[in-house]
């Protein structure tokens, strides 16, 4: 079978390789695919795997001899599953890879936050510390986390890996979640207005949909406790950033720490580049050399069974 990789150069940006695909088929690896050049690399190929191309009912529809789209991501919205399940073409994804990156990565911006790590050591390289008239210097308040109330709103692979976190480093754990888990005797579940009402830190785990579209706005923050700090792992578009911004500005937040934003890459306009208290990394908590190293494992792994006649991770059944 021909194999086509249309965008893989995020997962394997020179430390991986997709060499074990070249088992299953003849496979051709592009790092990145323009839209209107999707169809014309497609082409005949049966097997297409996507990460963040887009491969639309028309696409589809000038590709027939696609029969399989694996995305190489949890999330699938890229595909339009509908239309392929119409066609016949069998859609996957590869879940729950990356639950403690992005576990891990939550608390490396929390920490970052509250220990002021990276502030202290710019400071020293610029000398302060080896002028200092004192034995240590202070660069801001740091702040200890145990004692301090943190609400998780979602509460899936991630979120319960959050929450393991959070209770050993001696945090209370407030959790908004449509369905509560069985053996969480230690954290407390409770409204989305109570959480917002009662915690000192707020991160999201939660899929984006309708209803969590801008879930944070204006009127979530009015109802958070002064001096909240919010962090954003999951979706840019569960936060209305031009609402976040202004809270930033009037200190109603003390910091916004976020993974990712509305539209990636970051347009040079969004607000939260230049705002106040704000920590930003580049859409980066799954990428650990592990975590690819895994993500490219199972896709593979999905593309063999699927070739066996036995797929797993589908996302498309009837």
């Amino acid at each position: 079978m021909k194999i086509v990789v249309l965008d893989g150069y995020t997962l394997c940006p020179g430390d991986l390789s997709f060499d074990a695909l070249s088992e299953l088929g003849e496979v051709e690896v592009y790092d990145r695919t323009e839209e209107e050049k999707v169809i014309e690399r497609i082409g005949d190929a049966q097997i297409v795997l996507t990460n963040k191309t887009v491969i639309s009912r028309e696409i589809m529809e000038a590709c027939p001899a696609m029969r399989y789209i694996g995305v190489l991501a949890t999330g699938y919205n890229v595909v339009d599953v509908s239309a392929a399940a119409a066609h016949g073409i069998v859609v996957t994804n590869v879940p729950a890879y990356s639950t403690d990156a992005v576990a891990q990565h939550v608390f490396a911006l929390l920490l970052t936050c509250v220990s002021r790590v990276h502030e202290y050591h710019a400071q020293i390289q610029q000398g302060r510390w080896q002028t200092s008239p004192d034995f240590c210097f202070y660069a801001g308040a740091m702040e200890e986390l145990s004692g301090k109330t943190l609400g998780i709103v979602g509460f899936g692979n991630i979120g319960q890996a959050v929450a393991r976190i959070a209770l050993a480093f001696g945090m209370r754990v407030l959790v908004h979640t449509r369905t509560q888990k069985p053996g969480w005797e230690h954290v407390t579940f409770v409204s989305r207005e109570e959480l917002f009402a009662q915690s000192d830190v707020i991160t999201l785990h939660c899929p984006l949909t309708e209803k969590t579209h801008r879930m944070i706005d204006a009127d979530a923050i009015a109802k958070m406790k002064d001096g909240v700090r919010v962090i954003n792992t999951s979706r840019g578009p569960l936060v209305d950033e031009y609402a976040m911004t202004d809270a930033l500005d009037a200190g109603k937040v003390a910091c916004y720490m976020a993974d990712v934003l509305s539209a990636e890459p970051a347009k040079a306009d969004n607000p939260l580049l230049t705002a106040c208290n704000t920590i930003l990394t580049p859409h980066v908590a799954w990428a650990a050399f592990q975590t690819r190293a895994r993500l490219l494992r199972i896709a593979v792994e999905n593309v063999r069974e699927f070739m066996k006649g036995s797929p797993c991770n589908v996302v498309n059944r009837g």
